[in-house]
């Protein structure tokens, strides 16, 4: 008797460009999500102060990130109706994961910053000697 059993399913790979994981890929690319998500590593942080720490980002650009971020699940918005309400955002469990290993990708930036600058000078240099 024929058996009809269809293949086993791949396991998922970013590769693929079916694969649904190229979204969290794409949410983590981004410079700003990087930068949030390292700034809360060390635990809940108002607005204010990651506008401070995170130079260069604008009010517009850090709430929308943050709203990627607590979508996706890595960042959790913690609203105190104390005396002086206030809004905490802090990383999920799954966003601690994540800003672990951003952390390395941070230091590796930080180290190697001079020898991409480096090569960018000596790839400018030979293309302004062709043209």
């Amino acid at each position: 008797m024929p058996t009809d059993a269809s293949p086993a399913p791949h396991p998922p790979s970013v590769f693929d460009a079916t694969c649904p994981a190229r979204n969290a890929l794409e949410l983590i690319a981004s410079k700003w999500a990087i930068l949030v998500l390292t700034a809360l590593e060390d635990g809940p942080v108002r607005n204010g102060a990651l506008l401070r720490k995170i130079g260069g980002l604008s009010q517009k650009m850090l709430t929308q990130t943050l709203k990627d971020l607590e979508c996706n699940g890595l960042v959790t918005r913690c609203d105190h109706a104390a005396n002086l309400p206030h809004v905490d955002y802090a990383l999920s469990d799954l966003g601690l994961s994540l800003a672990r290993m951003l952390m390395q990708l941070d230091h590796w930036a930080e180290e190697n910053f001079p020898a991409l600058d480096a090569a960018r000078a000596r790839y400018a240099a030979q293309r302004a000697g062709k043209d």
